[in-house]
């Protein structure tokens, strides 16, 4: 029993060398040599350590780690789960995704009976054609995390309508967005795209006040960073979501946020989203 922890200790540092590269194949062949004979002062004056521990800090670098997708390991290549293995797929594929795409159907049915009506005959009463508005799209949301069997867990307080305040969130997928849409009407702010995209952009998103932004264009930033400040001061607004990090993370590490969300005057407020990985890794890697 006393030798438990140190075979713990053991296995958990082999599993950390196992992660960690082999620094050999990114050095020159002879960089690295055994000392033969008698210590000379050129062994002594051998700069190969510390070479070869700069060529790890390059090589281990924890930033590229934030942008790594963790594959699953198999888990069903044995007798007793293979034929478990195989009913599971018969469920999901066959009872499960159809029940989901059924779901999602009926939930754009009754959005867009809603939405279109409402976002065309109540032009004349802005003021609720916004608030219907902001209803229906926290259904579509709530409809999408419906068809996904989704179980959100929230702490803290609801976000509510106030002036001065700006809501910043770490980002690891696309679907960051529908999941804390369905609990509030955010405005967030997003690259502008054509086609489909750019039609739902400008029509639903644009009713819960979404500011878009297009990189191609020099004056650009000033035009957004006035818009965000104009979004901020009304205290009718949805409340204003950023993703400062500008990129999605695999939500096992943050990297440094961009400092415009920090510069409105207002007060920040933070919002961590965490995912199970045990069901899904909803880590969006836009490389692949």
């Amino acid at each position: 029993m006393a030798n438990a922890p140190d075979n713990k200790l053991t296995s958990s540092s082999s599993e950390l060398d196992l992660d960690r590269p082999n620094l050999e194949d990114y050095l020159p062949s002879g960089s690295m040599q055994e000392p033969r004979g008698k210590l000379r002062l050129r062994d002594l004056l051998d700069i190969s350590p510390t070479l070869t521990e700069a060529a790890g800090a390059i090589v281990d670098d924890s930033f590229t780690r934030c942008f790594k997708s963790n594959p699953p390991e198999p888990w069903n290549w044995n007798v007793y789960l293979f034929p478990l293995w195989c009913l599971g797929v018969v469920i999901r594929y066959g009872i499960l995704f159809p029940t989901r795409v059924l779901v999602l159907t009926l939930g754009w049915i009754i959005f867009l009976s809603s939405f279109i009506p409402v976002h065309f005959l109540l032009k004349g009463n802005d003021k609720l054609r916004k608030k219907l508005e902001r209803c229906l799209v926290e259904l579509i949301c709530s409809f999408f995390v419906a068809s996904w069997t989704g179980v959100v867990k929230y702490h803290g307080p609801r976000p509510s309508r106030r002036p001065k305040q700006v809501f910043v969130a770490n980002h690891t997928s696309m679907i960051d967005f529908i999941v804390l849409e369905q609990m509030t009407a955010f405005a967030v702010i997003m690259q502008k795209h054509p086609g489909w995209v750019g039609l739902l952009q400008s029509t639903i998103l644009e009713s819960v006040g979404c500011i878009w932004f297009n990189r191609t264009e020099a004056k650009d930033r000033e035009i957004v960073a006035r818009k965000l400040r104009d979004h901020v001061q009304g205290a009718d607004n949805n409340p204003l979501l950023i993703f400062p990090e500008g990129t999605c993370v695999n939500n096992h590490y943050t990297v440094m946020f961009k400092k415009g969300a920090f510069e409105l005057g207002c007060t920040v407020c933070p919002i961590a989203i965490k995912y199970n990985k045990i069901f899904v890794d909803a880590f969006w890697n836009s490389k692949k």
